[in-house]
Order: C-alpha cells, then structure tokens, then sequence
C-alpha cells in the first residue's frame, strides 16, 4: 500500500471482506509501541443497526398501525 498526499491508504479487498468491512464502517487506527492498528469502531454496531438508527424518528406520522397495514394490503 502506499500512502497518498492526504494521508489516505486503501485496504485492500480481500482483506476487507475478510474482516466484514464495509463503505460507511467507521474504523480507528491505533498506535502501539510503534506500530498502526486498523480496527472497527467499539460499539458502532452492525450495517443494519446503523440504518435502523438513522431511519428512527423519520417517518412522517399521522396513520395508525391498523390504517398503515390497511394500505399495505389495499384493503
């Protein structure tokens, strides 16, 4: 690998999917005695919860649970 300009590097793939990585995963690199650590952000949570958090509070509200399941199902 090789350090950019930026101070940027790319992972490579394979070693990406090997350790679950994904676009949007937050990572911190860590220094011990001399030496850099790429790892994934404590308690970050999964690709899923992360989405589910974002989304939380966003829906526009005014419908019922029995009026949103009556459209689901064109009833």
């Amino acid at each position: 690998m090789r350090l950019n300009s930026k101070g940027q590097v790319t992972i490579p793939a394979d070693l990406r999917e090997k350790c679950g990585l994904r676009p949007g995963d937050e990572v911190d690199v860590i220094e011990e005695d001399g030496v850099l650590r790429i790892v994934r952000r404590e308690g970050y949570g999964t690709r899923g919860q992360r989405v589910a958090r974002r989304m939380r509070g966003s829906a526009a509200g005014g419908m019922s649970t029995d009026e949103i399941m009556e459209l689901l199902r064109g009833e």
